[in-house]
């Protein structure tokens, strides 16, 4: 079996999609399946090894002009190719564009009408390569929102298309008018055309069946799986120093950051609590600096600067060594959660988790057991579970274990690929014939 993995790469930051593909295609890799990951828009960024393939396809340099003008929709493939250099887009991706989904609406809905948007010329190049080249048995695309190209590739070769659900609810429900209306209903049509989703959890799949008005049947759970290596035990605060509660995700309002720095005053505030500090991680983009340096005034102004710590972006051995210094794990998210790989990460290492009670982490805590639920958008309720773990380290130990044995036992990367295969195998038999698909295009 023969399995192309479309991966949107992320403009240079981590992701947790691009992780999440790239753990994926590495593990099928490791079962012996035959995949080729490959790059669209930009080439993905992961913190282990980089298992995608050198070329990338859509390049957003071209994707992006060819949307400013229609003379780019006649250039030379040799021309296109030039602009599609992983090296220039990697370049072009440390000048902070911006993905700023309210200017952002043309494009997304473009790309959403695959063979009938300006970005006709690259999906052929793609299909082309596929059909004459590739010949896959299955198409995987990282994405819904790249869900514009599954008609042509399931009409020229005659493959199952499968679709991953992963969060881009949070960037379409950005887009403005008229670009809004018009990008769900396209999404909604296009969405047709793929074979197969996978969620990574019940609630998701459950909302997006609804969101892509799509069969319930169409849309299959199969749980992320982590790369275990170097993950192990936290060893939390050392004897005498301050009970370590930390952050990491990406630095911005929707993470909800600002309402784990609420949390940590009103435990400061607390007479007899015993000493806590803050430690935060994760990228921190051009767009989100203003909310970054508003928190950080609050924290100089509440006097709390020596309890608070900033680590930036973090390799993978960086990662590890961050989340086994904790007592306590918190992403206290704004928006509904449809993922969580950094928490599953905590978890790795045995380091207990305080959440918000929406998304896919009650569904996450019930199964692990590894933290406790609060309040959403309630700094309050969060550092009321906060303080339970504080004053209650042989249930912060508890916790960390129990949801420690879970990540082992079901959220690693051999049993994700081995459902992920599972799915492609069930879904071969109901294919086209691939060469009779390939003979019609030559």
């Amino acid at each position: 079996m023969k399995i192309i993995y479309l991966a949107a790469g992320a403009a240079g930051m981590y992701c947790g999609s691009c992780l999440h593909d790239n753990t994926l295609a590495a593990a099928l890799m490791a079962s012996g399946a035959d995949v080729l990951l490959v790059p669209t828009y930009t080439p993905i960024r992961t913190d282990e090894a980089d298992v995608s393939q050198s070329r990338v396809l859509f390049g957003g340099i071209n994707v992006y002009l060819q949307q400013l003008s229609r003379v780019f929709h006649y250039t030379p493939r040799w021309f296109d190719s030039l602009l599609d250099s992983p090296l220039l887009l990697n370049a072009l991706t440390k000048m902070n564009f911006s993905v700023d989904a309210a200017k952002l609406g043309g494009l997304t809905v473009s790309m959403l009408e695959g063979e009938q948007g300006r970005q006709r010329k690259e999906l052929d190049k793609l299909v082309d390569w596929l059909a004459r080249e590739v010949r896959p048995d299955v198409v995987h695309l990282s994405n819904s929102m790249l869900s514009g190209m599954a008609r042509e590739i399931g009409r020229r070769l005659g493959v199952p298309v499968v679709c991953s659900l992963s969060g881009e609810d949070i960037f379409l429900e950005k887009l403005v008018a008229p670009h809004y209306d018009r990008a769900r209903d396209v999404l909604r049509e296009r969405a047709r055309d793929v074979t197969a989703f996978v969620s990574l959890n019940r609630y998701f799949a459950e909302y997006m069946t609804e969101y892509l008005d799509i069969e319930p049947e169409r849309v299959h759970v199969i749980p992320h799986g982590l790369n275990l290596a170097g993950h192990g035990s936290r060893r939390g605060s050392s004897p005498g120093e301050p009970c370590t509660i930390g952050y990491l995700a990406r630095i911005c309002y929707d993470k909800g950051l600002h309402q784990l720095v609420e949390a940590f005053k009103l435990l400061k505030d607390q007479p007899g609590l015993p000493p806590v500090r803050l430690r935060v991680a994760g990228y921190l983009g051009a767009g989100d600096r203003k909310y970054f340096d508003e928190l950080r005034a609050k924290i100089r102004d509440w006097k709390l600067e020596q309890d608070f710590e900033y680590l930036g972006e973090l390799d993978r051995a960086e990662k590890v060594e961050f989340l086994q210094s904790l007592d306590i794990m918190s992403v206290p998210t704004v928006y509904r959660e449809s993922k969580g790989l950094s928490i599953l990460e905590a978890l790795a290492n045995a380091v207990p988790v305080v959440l918000p009670a929406h998304g896919a982490f009650p569904e996450l805590i019930e199964d692990t057991g590894g933290g406790l639920l609060c309040e959403p958008g309630d700094p309050a309720s969060l550092a009321e579970k906060l303080r339970q773990l504080v004053l209650d380290p042989a249930q912060a130990e508890a916790l960390g274990r129990q949801g420690q044995a879970a990540v082992h036992d079901r959220y690693n990367a051999a049993r994700m690929a081995e459902r992920t295969l599972a799915l492609y195998k069930q879904l071969l038999p109901s294919r086209v014939s691939q060469d009779a698909a390939a003979a019609s295009v030559r």
